[in-house]
């Protein structure tokens, strides 16, 4: 029988591959991909797209749920569970399948067959856990709503409390919402470029403090605009800090290239490891801040002897790793390219009294040589974005003949990619710790020692 795209087929799901879909296979031979699927469930579904030798498929219903989904089985869409692909997975069950995912990448792209990848470091916490959240507005009929993108689409779902944003930042969009809509503010549509909401963003703390971000299609700030800011913040003790961003281009980025101030403070703290960090709404910082430390103090454990040690942070941004690394290493060196980002990171030193790490501002390919010569330098630390590192980067690093290499990645795909390339230049994987920063999502961070043959 020829399958055809909009057909419903009974499929059993047989496992969860990279990217966090599920795999079955349709009459024991046709490969079928279907997200929000669990291994050993068994499912009606609707194909959507056909290849000559995969297709993939939406479930319609499930006749029989596998061991390991959650025991809410009314919830079957990427909507359903508000964008998280992992949703539908225990929690014990996502941090396995996230192993299996590392164990893939650094068997097939990275071609090692030795190294033992560890149980996943799961999240002290499972949800509300993001500290900054980006909603794009949009219209419901005549309501102002706010929320994700539906999969491969611009068009915006609302729920009613994003399981993953900080219980505070939820309420705080919620009552901007209201107000907005008593206020009926008009709404950007990006194929018009007209209408003035385009996003919110809130960012939260540990001190249960609160900066509020609303992003405009405007080049100036209406005194109506203000006024609906200063009511959110009257009633919210907790927004400590309130801007305008004008973001009149056209672009699918969120913030503009002007962030106002309209009320409050520049800027709202956070501390890790005794370290207090300033964060503006352009600033990089993690978003999951309890399983932050557990990474930084894991990526920390694994340097042997640190506390003898001169230790390079490179592509450092504002030198955050860096910095709590100088808590117990002998002195570090904070590479980064980004002036900005090495004025912030010079700036929180001044602050936290820290001596014993030199900010350099520059191509880690050229100073990194340089320092070499001038300095005895034990260790490296990498911490670079989803792309990873470029062969030149990672051969310049090798000729330098550092011994230790410890390297934290967003994208394991990448880090097996660069590890392949350190390991035929003489370095050998020694250690691979998966780390679960985002719970709900098949999204995972690794950790990797590697040294000097």
């Amino acid at each position: 029988m020829k399958l055809q795209k909009g057909q419903i087929i009974e499929l059993k799901i047989e496992k969860i591959v990279y990217g966090g879909e599920g795999l079955g296979y349709y009459n024991n031979e046709f490969a079928m991909f279907v997200p929000m699927s669990v291994p050993g469930d068994i499912l009606k579904v609707e194909i959507i797209s056909l290849k000559k030798t995969y297709g993939r498929a939406l479930i319609k219903s499930i006749i029989s749920p596998g061991e390991e989904r959650i025991s809410d089985l009314n919830r079957l869409t990427f909507e359903d569970f508000q964008g998280c692909d992992f949703g539908m997975l225990n929690y014990e069950s996502q941090l396995k399948y996230k192993r299996d995912m590392v164990e893939d990448v650094v068997r097939r792209i990275g071609k090692n067959s030795i190294v033992n990848i560890e149980e996943t470091l799961g999240s002290p916490v499972e949800s509300n856990y993001r500290n900054k959240v980006i909603e794009p507005f949009s219209l419901n009929g005549n309501e102002i709503i706010t929320g994700f993108f539906k999969r491969k689409s611009h068009d915006v779902f609302q729920v009613e409390d994003n399981m993953l944003n900080s219980i505070l930042g939820n309420k705080i969009i919620s009552k901007l919402k209201d107000i907005l809509n008593k206020k009926k503010i008009s709404v950007y549509d990006e194929k018009r470029h007209k209408g003035l909401l385009r996003h919110v963003m809130v960012r939260t703390n540990s001190f249960n403090e609160a900066m509020l971000v609303l992003i405009i299609n405007d080049t100036k700030i209406s005194e109506n605009i203000k006024e609906i800011l200063k009511e959110v913040m009257d009633n919210f003790k907790e927004v400590v800090s309130v801007y305008v961003s004008l973001n009149d281009r056209k672009t699918n980025v969120a913030l503009g290239n002007k962030n106002i101030l309209i009320c409050g403070e520049k800027t709202i703290k956070e501390d890790i490891s005794g370290i207090h960090f300033n964060i503006s709404p352009t600033s990089f910082f993690q978003i999951n801040l309890e399983q932050t430390r557990r990474l930084y103090e894991l990526a920390i454990s694994m340097f042997e002897n640190i506390e003898n040690k001169n230790i390079v942070d490179a592509y450092a941004g504002t030198g955050t790793i860096g910095m709590i690394l100088s808590k117990k290493a002998k002195k570090v060196y904070s590479i980064e390219i980004v002036e900005s980002a090495v004025k912030d990171g010079i700036k929180t030193a001044k602050e936290n009294k820290i001596e014993n790490v030199e900010f350099i501002c520059g191509d880690v390919n050229q100073e990194l040589g340089k320092l070499i010569k001038a300095e005895a330098i034990d260790s490296i630390i990498l911490d670079p974005p989803r792309k990873g590192i470029d062969e030149e980067s990672l051969l310049n690093i090798s000729k330098v003949g550092i011994k230790e290499i410890v390297y934290i990645s967003c994208n394991p795909s990448t880090f097996a990619r660069d590890i392949e390339i350190l390991e035929k230049e003489g370095y050998e994987l020694v250690k691979v710790k998966p780390v679960d920063m985002f719970p709900q999502t098949s999204h995972i961070e690794v950790v990797g020692r590697l040294i000097k043959k």
